[in-house]
């Protein structure tokens, strides 16, 4: 290929992918929205318009007719045009999502994962899972591919679990590779937190600005969006959250240091005071905050959901009594709008925006 056949082909899925994220944000559109809204010249957003309604992605719903002027065609995006699986794998259990083009959740599914469970266990877990679930919803030949929120340490740049806490027999597997070929699908593997706050971003759309979204599901993690985009790191596996110490002389952590937030959290929680577990989250959540500056933080996990006013409160509390100057350094704390599939959701969201989302820089 070429560098200037490249550099089109680039710009060309570029500049649809900007009009399917107005589709997705304002529900329905005219070319003149789009126009307004990505800076694309008329001439280049109708190419796009007519391109993506041949490929059935969006369709006009009618005209809008002016006081003065031709008819304006009306476009809405096709939600059923596409779909992508997507699935979060925690240390006890699988779940599973279909996920439209507008990134709704169509369907959702939790199954128990074996104690300690094997590479061939998860895949032939996730081959049952899918089957039963396309086999429920028809998606024809619509299915983009699986997302993968899987537990860290994790290379997300090659397709690598580096060595999952807590689990014996994920050293250095290749899950993106072998996933593929067990289930004859594309996949993209992330790391669980990175996929869930890939779909709180999804949610919020161009508000939501830097933030982080705090998991606790049989362990702690952090996802981030910086910058408009998910951070993952230099070595991709941003988001070890719940291994930051808080306490210099506590219980040694399952990732072999003492005092992590994470150790210190659970040990609270089977002591019974889930109000102690909550403060030691908050304090981390402040930690962060004044490494980050964050506009917004989102609560999420199966586990925080089980008391998640509790959780809610402690660190809203502590983001206003220990942040200062919050006048100024203003911060957000929610609940995931998406509650237990959030992860799941932006595992497969993540996959639907490599194919209509915005791309990221091509190798050129």
């Amino acid at each position: 290929m070429t560098r200037i056949t490249a550099d089109v082909n680039f710009l060309r899925g570029y500049n649809q992918a900007l009009v399917m994220a107005v589709g997705r944000t304002v529900g329905t559109f005219e070319r003149s929205t789009v126009v307004q809204a990505t800076g694309l010249t008329p001439q280049a957003v109708s190419k796009v318009i007519a391109r993506l309604t041949v490929d059935g992605l969006i369709r006009p719903t009618g005209v809008r007719r002016p006081g003065v002027g031709k008819p304006a065609v009306v476009y809405e995006l096709v939600p059923h045009s596409r779909y992508a699986i997507g699935a979060h794998v925690a240390r006890r259990t699988l779940r599973l999502v279909l996920v439209d083009l507008a990134g709704s959740v169509q369907y959702s599914a939790v199954s128990p994962l074996p104690s300690d469970f094997t590479p061939q266990q998860l895949l032939d877990a996730l081959a049952s899972g899918i089957t039963a679930m396309t086999g429920v919803n028809d998606v024809g030949g619509r299915l983009t591919g699986v997302g993968i929120g899987m537990i860290g340490p994790l290379d997300h740049a090659h397709g690598l679990v580096r060595g999952a806490h807590g689990l014996r027999h994920w050293h250095d597997v290749p899950l993106r590779e072998i996933a593929e070929k067990h289930l004859g699908l594309p996949v993209h593997l992330d790391k669980d937190v990175t996929a869930g706050i890939t779909a709180e971003a999804w949610r919020h759309g161009a508000t939501f600005g830097d933030a982080a979204l705090i998991m606790i599901e049989s362990g702690i993690g952090g996802g981030f969006w910086l910058g408009g985009t998910a951070h993952r790191g230099a070595h991709t596996n941003a988001g070890e959250f719940g291994h930051t110490v808080v306490d210099l002389n506590g219980p040694r952590c399952v990732c072999g240091r003492h005092g992590c937030l994470e150790i210190v959290h659970n040990h609270a929680v089977e002591a019974g005071d889930v109000a102690r577990a909550a403060r030691v989250v908050a304090v981390g959540v402040v930690n962060l905050l004044q490494t980050l500056d964050l506009a917004h933080v989102v609560l999420a996990g199966a586990d925080l959901l089980r008391h998640p006013e509790t959780y809610l409160a402690a660190v809203a509390d502590a983001v206003q009594a220990d942040v200062r100057r919050t006048d100024w350094l203003t911060t957000k704390v929610t609940l995931s709008s998406l509650g237990a599939d959030v992860i799941a959701a932006g595992a497969a969201m993540q996959v639907l925006d490599q194919h209509y989302g915005i791309p990221e820089l091509a190798p050129i």
